[in-house]
């Protein structure tokens, strides 16, 4: 039987690169059985000292943490091997090789990576603009958008939209119904990257009738229709094809690497 693993995730900041890191690394273990307790904010001596004594009260703790202040970090990490706590630095050598390699010294700042500069801004603007031009809202300011995702329902299209919002690309998302044409601008537009996305029938349906149950409303009868929906996956294939809109398929892809396959798209584009 393997043993569980009392995790605990220690940042001087909101914890979100941690929890990431660790999201990684645990998919990494099949057989990986833990507790998780996550610490953000995690600047005084006293909040460690905290955190020590509860990792003594449990079984088989475990420390993760990103705090940059080197101090800070060399408290926690002496006072983990003090109580014999297992305990991992996430960027302290990486931090330390930088600086080696860029021949300067690092701020050791918590939360620099959250300063409100240009690209927070504009990161922030493309959010409230993909927001607004969810599900084909709102189409008429088109040429605005950097990315515009095109494909038939349930195709993730709105969750991928957020993700690259997320990193500064305002995107537009346009649903692809059965003999409902698509907005002029699109075709003409050459500004924008312009990627359909499509997944396998069979899978689609499923997903739809479980909407369709949740929802409680068993009426749409060619929503979840898989001969309905075959055609509405092969008209959107020629749609691409015909415009020449590079294509990817969603069925077995998470939405981060729907959106990673996107910004290589977007990549190639610029570099043309």
């Amino acid at each position: 039987m393997n043993e569980k693993y009392n995790v605990y995730l220690v940042s001087d900041s909101t914890g979100e690169t941690l929890d990431r890191i660790f999201l990684s690394l645990k998919s990494q273990f099949a057989k990986f059985s833990y507790e998780k307790r996550e610490f953000a904010f995690v600047r005084t001596e006293q909040q460690i000292n905290k955190i020590i004594i509860d990792c003594n009260k449990s079984e088989n703790p475990l420390i993760l943490y990103t705090i940059v202040e080197t101090k800070l970090a060399k408290y926690i990490s002496s006072q983990s091997e003090k109580n014999n706590v297992p305990c991992f630095g996430i960027l302290g050598n990486l931090i330390l090789s930088f600086s080696k390699l860029l021949n300067q010294k690092a701020i050791h700042k918590p939360s620099a990576q959250h300063v409100l500069d240009d690209d927070y801004y504009k990161r922030i603007e493309a959010i409230q603009f993909t927001m607004t031009h969810d599900d084909g809202k709102k189409v008429d300011d088109i040429e605005e958008a950097d990315v515009i995702l095109l494909g038939v329902s349930r195709t993730s299209k709105t969750p991928t939209s957020i993700y690259l919002a997320n990193r500064g690309y305002k995107t537009i998302n346009i649903p692809l119904v059965l003999e409902q044409k698509v907005p002029k601008g699109l075709i003409l537009n050459k500004k924008a990257c312009i990627v359909g996305l499509i997944a396998d029938p069979e899978r689609l349906a499923d997903i739809r009738r479980n909407r369709v149950a949740i929802m409680n409303d068993h009426k749409i009868k060619d929503y979840t229709n898989l001969d309905y929906i075959k055609k509405e996956v092969d008209d959107s294939k020629n749609l691409f094809k015909k415009n020449n809109w590079p294509t990817i398929d969603v069925t077995r892809r998470s939405v981060e690497e729907t959106a990673a396959s996107i910004l290589k798209i977007i990549e190639i584009k610029r570099n043309k």
